[in-house]
């Protein structure tokens, strides 16, 4: 059977959750259903692992903050001609514990030990913690 695997990606020009929940709200390159389908020049070689219940791992300033699940990986070809990959997500954020990460270009495999986890199910209903106490709390070891 195939093994699962995640993708990180920095969220470049948001600094919140919640301003990517908006931006995600307003439909730019849409799956056929209405998914969100966020658009990457390679296409994963790892292709089945990550859609056997992979997630993307979204980077916002530098701590990785949520997750959405992968769906499927759609070809979506350019106005240039060359075949890009959809990442077709599910449109639920789920937040995760912050765990700091340095830039890069791209996206990564993410191996699933190395992904931080959700936030537990009990904290699901409180208020969010704003974006940079999350951080601090990072920083120090503390989530």
């Amino acid at each position: 059977m195939t093994g699962t695997v995640h993708l990180i990606k920095l969220c470049v020009g948001t600094d919140t959750v919640e301003q990517l929940a908006r931006w995600q709200a307003t439909p730019r390159n849409p799956s056929a259903e209405g998914l969100h389908r966020h658009i990457t020049r390679m296409w994963p070689k790892r292709a089945a692992e990550v859609v056997n219940g992979g997630s993307l791992y979204w980077v916002i300033r530098g701590q990785v903050l949520c997750r959405q699940r992968i769906l499927r990986l759609d070809e979506v070809a350019g106005a240039d001609g060359i075949t890009r990959c959809g990442l077709v997500l599910e449109p639920t954020l789920h937040r995760t514990q912050a765990a700091q990460r340095r830039p890069f270009q791209g996206w990564r495999y993410l191996m699933p030990q190395d992904a931080p986890p959700d936030l537990p199910a009990s904290r699901a209903s409180d208020d969010a913690l704003p974006d940079d106490l999350n951080r601090a709390l990072a920083e120090i070891g503390v989530r």
